[in-house]
């Protein structure tokens, strides 16, 4: 079987809503569903997080990371973090939990790698639209960072099913592309396999039940279009997803596309620009993706 051959097979089971999940993605869905109910108290909250140490840990840090600690002082605790992120930013923080588990624990350690990097990714990402948002395209900071933390949910998913199925590690094969003929071919076949990985995406995202807000914001990333300077939060993902030094390890643009510095992306920002609005953010970014990391 082959990287096409996998790709049909995983959407297959995608439409008819049989995707493969683990027991400890279940756990965490079941944690998003009791925090996401209108009512539910800082107190109830805390209590729940608890329960998940790797959660609670990751709150804490977000708590303490520039973007968001506004004093000198440092939380110490969950009910103290929550307080001060509020309940839009745990949600983030829950569906990051979610979205590593997706990809499970492989043993194998290529697969093992590229889940590392393809999560490095993802919070940088997050980090980035979260600024972006915040000082830049003057959206909600928060639903961006969720964006950004989910925006490769379908990535993690087919990580997840490259034990069973090894071929979907496989590099496109960009041999004989020398022709017209041959690399219009080659074009065709790699929007193909852009619609397939979409589908399975679009499926991952329908059965975590996420904002529909975030989930039409996604779209653009399947197809790439954007408007520069960005207004929209679509817009303000592709450009953090540009932005950001780690790339997908699932990318599949080529050399010069995928290693452009992010100093060749610039644009005015009001009296500044957006390299001086990088260059200011820069430890916000930082400690804020490394706690995601955790």
């Amino acid at each position: 079987m082959n990287k096409t051959q996998a790709l049909s097979l995983l959407v297959e089971q995608a439409l008819r809503g049989d995707l493969v999940f683990s027991a400890s993605v279940a756990t965490s869905l079941r944690v998003q569903e009791a925090i996401n109910v209108e009512d539910c108290s800082l107190d109830t909250a805390s209590k729940i997080i608890l329960n998940e140490p790797l959660l609670a840990a990751k709150v804490v840090a977000v708590a303490n990371s520039a973007a968001y600690k506004r004093s000198t002082s440092e939380v110490a605790n969950v009910r103290s973090a929550i307080a001060r992120l509020g309940f839009k930013t745990l949600r983030a923080l829950v569906a990051s939990l979610v979205v590593r588990q997706i990809a499970g624990a492989s043993k194998n350690p290529v697969i093992r790698a590229k889940i590392n990097q393809l999560w490095e990714h993802s919070a940088q990402v997050a980090a980035l639209a979260q600024i972006l948002a915040r000082r830049v395209t003057k959206l909600d900071p928060d639903t961006a960072m969720f964006a950004g933390i989910v925006h490769e949910v379908g990535g993690f998913y087919l990580l997840s099913r490259a034990e069973e199925f090894p071929c979907l590690l496989e590099p496109d094969d960009l041999s004989g592309a020398e022709d017209d003929e041959n690399f219009d071919a080659l074009g065709e076949a790699g929007t193909e396999e852009r619609s397939q990985e979409s589908i399975i995406g679009r499926a991952v995202l329908k059965d975590l039940n996420l904002p529909s807000e975030v989930t039409s914001a996604l779209e653009g990333l399947w197809y790439g279009l954007r408007a520069m300077p960005p207004e929209n939060l679509g817009d303000t993902i592709l450009l953090a997803n540009e932005l950001a030094r780690t790339v997908s390890p699932l990318d599949t643009r080529t050399d010069n596309e995928s290693n452009r510095c992010e100093s060749d992306i610039n644009f005015v920002v009001g009296e500044g620009s957006l390299q001086g609005i990088l260059e200011e953010s820069e430890d916000e970014v930082r400690t804020l993706s490394a706690a995601l990391i955790i």
